[in-house]
């Protein structure tokens, strides 16, 4: 029974997989580069241009990292958590940007950018997928 069913299922993904559609296409590259700015703009702010420090908040970025191999994948359930996970960046770069001066403000409006465009690539590129599946007859229960 689960070979039938993982060989019905397994076409879908490939296909879907294989040959991505535009809007799968561009929120995946927005998606992507937001991601490697943010991990970009973590590691500059924290190991050079901040100096606050001897660089160990540099490990924030790490959860960051993860996700890459799955949204390159295009794996729907990494794209839904990491709508999640950005929120945590966001409140962090709006606690430090009201609060920092000069370049560090301007560092931290920075993440913000990068994170509201991180979740509108992932929220679009979530809910294209599923509606797309649905369309298509898809049962989608991830």
């Amino acid at each position: 029974m689960f070979v039938g069913v993982m060989a019905a299922i397994m076409p879908v993904m490939s296909i879907d997989a294989a040959q991505p559609d535009a809007v799968v296409r561009a929120t995946r590259a927005l998606a992507v580069a937001c991601l490697l700015g943010m991990v970009a703009l973590g590691l500059a702010w924290e190991l050079w241009l901040a100096r606050t420090g001897s660089g160990t908040w540099a490990v924030k970025v790490l959860p960051l990292v993860w996700p890459l191999a799955g949204m390159l994948k295009l794996r729907l359930y990494t794209y839904r958590w990491v709508s999640l996970l950005v929120w945590l960046y966001i409140a962090e770069g709006l606690v430090r940007g009201p609060a920092g001066r000069g370049a560090e403000a301007a560092l931290a409006w920075a993440q913000v950018a990068l994170g509201l465009l991180l979740f509108a690539a992932t929220a679009a590129h979530v809910r294209w997928r599923l509606s797309h599946a649905r369309r298509s007859g898809v049962e989608v229960t991830a």
